[in-house]
């Protein structure tokens, strides 16, 4: 866990921040000699006041140094607030590429409710930290910089006491920042364990009805958030507790600078100027490190979550460095060739050394028992799983070494279930190719056997689908997703159980538009009901991850 009050990485993750920050210490740099102004200004009025005097140029000066301080402020809070901003926007934009650069089968293992929570609230914990810790950590170096060289000009017996109590309140602060810092890293534990929790159950409520358990998980959500509860309040304890040490401390350190002083103006060894602006500076020395040392807890949760964006987002796919794209992308009409491929987990082997030919043209089916492999074959074509040893070449050229998004380019994909976005039909369709003109729409709608279920809808292709495809059948959500394969037009199609929990009669459709997408093209198709392998060149038998090949009119008549 990152323990340091700035994370080097982001600079190099987000440059775009670069001149934010830097425009952000220059304001803090000119912070500090308004405050040695403001502070001058003001004790020189104050002194010409005790003698019947007023000071016109050095009150003008006052003046100018708490107007010029409002605007410096007010130009820190504007920064800081756009560099959150763009923090933000690119972590996020960093972690849906992550998303897609790994695939779902590494969301399923971040749990997806994790990452929603890592998106959302985490990141924008962020907000406090450049707006409310970041500024006060500049701060905290430039202006006890500043008022202890003036103070050195001025009285450097108070500067010695100041330079020797300063260090203090970071001690102090840090030893109380590490306690601070466990109960954060608890809260947002328990946080991303809510957040995960709750998205499995909202997806999962009708099934929890169904078995009359969904009054057992709200109980279960219940008490992790009431955990979550303890915990927050326990790192807000930390907190408080911070404050006050900090605060102890701080007036003490400006005690024992004031109390010399008081003494030293009655005995006549320092004059009244000096005196007054030796009490003004030596506040505003502490001010900034214990601002700082209260901010930094309510900005932990920002910094807990930022940490964890930086490493999520930067994993490679499969523990490898992702790839250039500097290697040109076969076309997906070559020869795929599959050398001694192995898929293993953490606690299973999905596929044992798989060697496998697919020739151009071929429609291969793949059948076996649930959980054999077939879909991490197919993920493997899709780039969504990396073989832990073995490679799979197109035309020669190793998938490990091309761009994955230029590659699925070539792919059409139909998989069992088909998700569908809250969008028009039409943008549903268009997903992979959203320039399509109108009349491919229309010529792939036809050839999906898509276009009763258009002619039944309220505004055609314009209707607005609920979320998941809301509003349709198993059936009609499968014939979008074959849609969607038509008007991609790839050389490869890969078919994941495209009729599996269809009826009879939306079978048969889903059957024959089937047929006329893998006409002519490379398809591998994954297949439990026998109608699917009439039209198969060959059939490969997968169980316990080992790979062999049928013949089609065996496996057919079975």
């Amino acid at each position: 866990m990152n323990r340091r009050p700035f994370d080097p990485r982001l600079l190099r993750r987000v440059p775009a921040a670069r001149r934010d920050l830097a425009v952000l210490a220059a304001l803090g740099g000119l912070t500090a000699l308004l405050v040695v102004a403001q502070a001058t200004a003001l004790a020189t009025v104050l002194a010409a006041a005790v003698h019947g005097r007023l000071a016109t140029g050095a009150l003008a000066g006052f003046v100018a140094a708490v107007g010029g301080r409002a605007l410096v402020t007010w130009g820190q809070g504007t920064v800081a607030a756009r560099a959150a901003a763009t923090v933000k926007a690119t972590l996020r934009a960093d972690l849906l590429a992550a998303v897609g650069r790994h695939g779902p089968g590494w969301v399923a293992g971040q749990r997806a409710g994790q990452l929603a929570t890592l998106t959302g609230r985490g990141l924008d914990a962020l907000d406090a930290y450049f707006t409310g810790y970041l500024p006060q950590l500049v701060l905290s170096v430039t202006v006890p910089a500043a008022v202890l060289a003036r103070l050195v000009f001025a009285d450097w017996s108070s500067a010695l006491i100041i330079v020797l109590t300063l260090p203090l309140i970071p001690v102090f602060g840090a030893l109380l920042g590490w306690q601070a810092q466990a109960a954060t890293e608890r809260q947002w534990r328990r946080l991303s364990m809510l957040g995960g929790h709750f998205l499995d159950m909202v997806a999962g409520l009708p099934t929890l009805r169904a078995f009359g358990r969904a009054r057992a998980q709200t109980g279960v959500v219940r008490r992790m958030a009431d955990g979550h509860r303890v915990a927050t309040m326990g790192t807000l304890r930390i907190a408080f507790l911070s404050a006050l040490v900090l605060e102890l401390v701080a007036t003490l350190s400006v005690a024992l600078v004031a109390v010399p002083v008081g003494i030293r103006l009655l005995d006549g060894g320092i004059t009244l100027a000096t005196a007054l602006l030796v009490l003004l500076l030596t506040p505003e020395a502490y001010l900034p490190l214990r601002a700082a040392g209260s901010r930094f807890h309510a900005s932990m949760e920002g910094l807990t979550a930022l940490d964890e964006a930086l490493t999520v987002s930067a994993v490679p796919a499969g523990g490898a460095p992702v790839a250039t794209g500097r290697v040109r992308t076969p076309s997906g009409d070559g020869e795929i060739v599959l050398s001694g491929v192995t898929v293993a987990y953490e606690r299973t082997t999905a596929l044992r050394d798989v060697t496998l030919t697919i020739r151009p043209g071929e429609r291969i089916a793949v059948v076996g028992p649930s959980g054999a492999g077939k879909s991490t074959l197919l993920g493997l074509l899709l780039g969504f799983v990396t073989p832990t040893a073995g490679r799979i070449t197109v035309a020669g050229v190793d998938l490990a070494d091309v761009d994955p998004d230029d590659w699925r380019r070539q792919i059409a994909w139909v998989p069992q279930r088909a998700h569908l976005f809250a969008a028009t039909l039409a943008d549903n369709i268009r997903l992979g190719a959203p320039d399509t003109p109108d009349a491919d729409l229309a010529r792939a709608v036809t050839d999906a056997a898509l276009d009763e279920v258009v002619t039944a809808l309220p505004d055609g292709l314009g209707t607005l689908l609920g979320e998941r495809g809301h509003g349709l059948s198993s059936g009609q959500r499968q014939r979008v997703a074959l849609a969607r394969a038509f008007l991609r037009a790839a050389p490869l199609v890969l078919l994941d159980e495209p009729t599996a929990r269809l009826d009879t009669a939306s079978e048969t459709t889903v059957l024959d538009a089937t047929r006329r997408l893998v006409a002519g093209r490379t398809a591998l198709l994954v297949a439990h009901r026998p109608a699917l392998l009439a039209d198969a060149d060959r059939v490969l038998h997968v169980d316990a991850g080992r790979v062999t090949e049928l013949t089609p009119t065996a496996e057919a008549g079975r």
